[in-house]
């Protein structure tokens, strides 16, 4: 049971955190708990969830790219929560083949045949890792795969946004509500192969 109390969805009657659950329905086909542990601070909760709705949206970086930074990072992080978040909307709301989802899940770059995408989720590896041991060479390797500044930033700032989530969940408990299916994954041995 979460560490706070989850507020009830019939409580949201505020027109801007409507609008973004829209959004978060669109994505992800709910609105799932963390959210509604979020709305004990209101204010912070929509500034929080529009700054996450423009990393998503404004960027160079793709959605299908985003969801498997979400799941570099918050595997690494060992958050259950939040993996069961992104496996579930790379599998189910992009329709990434559920097979590939968990492998990347469980073996990161190593399933990633893709040489952008491998560069990416390295990077957001790395910065989740250890962000004083960027190079240069690490920032030109994604202009090589085609990011430009924008998307250098967009993925610099989605490493802190998805980090700050798994510290939230793990930290609040937050009741797991995503597929069983990801919830299976043994975070700390993923970790731990990192």
């Amino acid at each position: 049971m979460a560490r706070v109390p989850l507020i009830e969805p019939e409580r949201v009657d505020d027109p801007t955190v409507q609008e973004l659950f829209e959004w978060v329905t669109e994505m992800e086909g709910s609105v799932p708990n963390h959210f509604y542990l979020e709305l004990n601070f209101p204010e912070y909760m929509k500034a929080k969830l529009g700054s996450t709705a423009t990393l998503w949206e404004a960027g160079e970086l793709t959605m299908a790219e985003i969801q498997h930074v979400g799941i570099a990072v918050s595997t690494a992080n060992r958050c259950a929560y939040c993996t069961g978040a992104f496996c579930t909307i790379l599998d189910f709301g992009l329709d990434a083949d559920t097979e590939y989802v968990r492998a990347f899940a469980e073996q990161g770059t190593a399933v990633v045949e893709d040489e952008r995408l491998e560069a990416i989720v390295e990077y957001a590896i790395a910065v989740n890792e250890d962000p004083h041991a960027i190079t240069d060479e690490d920032v030109d390797r994604l202009r090589e795969v085609g990011l430009g500044d924008r998307g250098i930033v967009q993925l610099t700032h989605l490493v802190s946004d998805f980090a700050s989530y798994n510290r939230l969940n793990t930290a609040l408990d937050t009741d797991y509500d995503y597929q069983d299916i990801w919830r299976e994954l043994d975070m700390a041995a993923i970790a731990a192969d990192d």
